[in-house]
C-alpha cells in the first residue's frame, strides 16, 4: 500500500511539474540565442572604410556573444542589395545588417523605386559611427569659410559648379539644401568617384566638391585643397580647426553615421542584448583608432529606440531636401 501511496505521489508531483512548466510558457529557441555564427552583411564591398569598421565590431561581438560573427560582404546598387538581404532574412537575430546612412536613410529618399522601407523592414539597433560631409574648394577659390562662399555664389550666379561623388549623394542633397536656403545658384557634376573628384578639384578643374570625412585628409595635408566647413554638429577629429556649418550660421542635424540592424520581427531581448553589447564594444582602442583615422567620431550612446528616432528624422530630412529639389533616381 505505502509502495502504491508513494509512486501516486510520484505521478502527481510529475504532473504537477508539467502544468507548471507549461503555466510559464514554452521554451524559445531565442532564450539561447545565440547558438550558432553569427552573419553580419554588410552593404559595401570588402576593403572599404565601412567593411573595415564592421570588421572590428564583428570581432568584439564574437568574444561578447561567444559565437563567430562572420562578416557576409553584399555591395551594389548604393548599398539596396545588402539592405534588402537581409530585410528578406529570418527575424531571428542570426543575420544582421552592418549599413551607412547612405543606404539606410538617404537611398529611399532619392530612389524612385527601393524594395524596403527602413522604417518597417528593419529594426535599429545601435549606431557605430558619425561624422558629417566636408565642403571643400580648390586653393585658387579666394574663400576660406562657408559665408564667404554663400557670398561669392551670390554675386557670381551659375558661374561655378559643385562636385559630389554621385548622383542622389548626401553631399548633392546638402548642396541642394544650403541653395534653397542661401538663394543661390550652381550646378552639380557628379563623380564616379570621391578619389576622381578630389583629383579634379586639386588641379582646379572644379572648384566646389563635397565628400564623406575620410577621403579628403591627404589632398587637405599637401595644400591642394581647402576645407570651409563640415556638416553636423561636431568637428571632424583630424580636422579641428574647420567649423561645423552650425558654427558659421547654417545649423543642419542630420549627419552622416554607421549602423547596426536587424531584420523587423526580430525578438526585442535579443536587440537590446545587441544594443549593450555594440555600445560597450564602442569604447575599445581599436575601433576609437580606427574611428578617428577615418575622421569619424564616435557616436553618442544611443538605445534601439533613440537610434530608431534618429532613423525617422533622417528619412524625414533627406526625402524632404529630395522632394524639393526634384532628385529622384530611377
Amino acid at each position: 500500500m505505502a509502495s502504491r501511496m508513494q509512486k501516486m505521489l510520484t505521478v502527481a508531483l510529475g504532473a504537477a511539474a508539467l502544468l507548471g512548466l507549461c503555466a510559464s510558457g514554452p521554451v524559445r529557441a531565442e532564450d539561447a540565442w545565440p547558438s550558432r555564427p553569427i552573419q553580419l552583411v554588410v552593404a559595401s564591398s570588402a576593403g572599404s572604410g565601412t567593411d573595415a569598421l564592421a570588421r572590428l565590431m564583428a570581432q568584439r561581438l564574437s568574444v561578447a556573444l561567444k559565437q563567430p560573427v562572420v562578416v557576409d560582404n553584399r555591395p551594389g546598387g548604393s548599398g539596396v542589395v545588402g539592405v534588402n538581404a537581409v530585410v528578406k532574412a529570418p527575424a531571428d537575430g542570426y543575420t544582421l545588417l552592418y549599413t551607412t546612412a547612405s543606404a539606410a536613410v538617404i537611398s529611399p529618399a532619392v530612389l524612385k523605386n527601393i524594395p524596403y522601407d527602413p522604417r518597417k523592414n528593419l529594426v535599429p539597433v545601435a549606431e557605430t559611427c558619425e561624422g558629417g560631409v566636408v565642403l571643400l574648394v580648390s586653393n585658387d577659390l579666394p574663400v576660406h569659410n562657408l559665408p564667404e562662399l554663400i557670398q561669392l555664389l551670390k554675386e557670381n550666379p551659375d558661374k561655378y559648379s559643385y562636385a559630389t561623388w554621385a548622383t542622389g549623394s548626401s553631399g548633392q542633397l546638402m548642396m541642394e539644401w544650403l541653395k534653397k536656403k542661401t538663394g543661390t545658384k550652381t550646378d552639380h557634376v557628379p563623380y564616379r568617384t570621391a578619389t576622381q573628384l578630389l583629383t579634379d578639384l586639386s588641379s582646379g578643374v572644379v572648384k566646389i566638391g563635397w565628400t564623406d570625412p575620410s577621403a579628403p585628409v591627404p589632398f587637405l595635408r599637401s595644400g591642394k585643397v581647402r576645407a570651409i566647413a563640415i556638416a553636423g554638429n561636431t568637428r571632424a577629429p583630424q580636422l579641428p580647426d574647420v567649423k561645423t556649418m552650425g558654427e558659421q550660421g547654417y545649423k543642419f542635424d542630420a549627419v552622416g553615421w554607421f549602423g547596426i540592424f536587424a531584420p523587423a520581427g526580430t525578438n526585442p531581448a535579443i536587440v537590446k542584448r545587441l544594443s549593450d553589447e555594440i555600445n560597450k564594444a564602442q569604447s575599445s582602442p581599436e575601433l576609437a583608432a580606427a574611428m578617428k583615422a577615418m575622421n569619424f567620431g564616435a557616436p553618442p550612446v544611443k538605445t534601439p529606440a533613440q537610434f530608431s528616432e534618429t532613423v525617422s528624422r533622417d528619412l524625414e530630412v533627406w526625402s524632404k531636401i529630395a522632394t524639393d529639389a526634384g532628385i529622384q533616381i530611377d
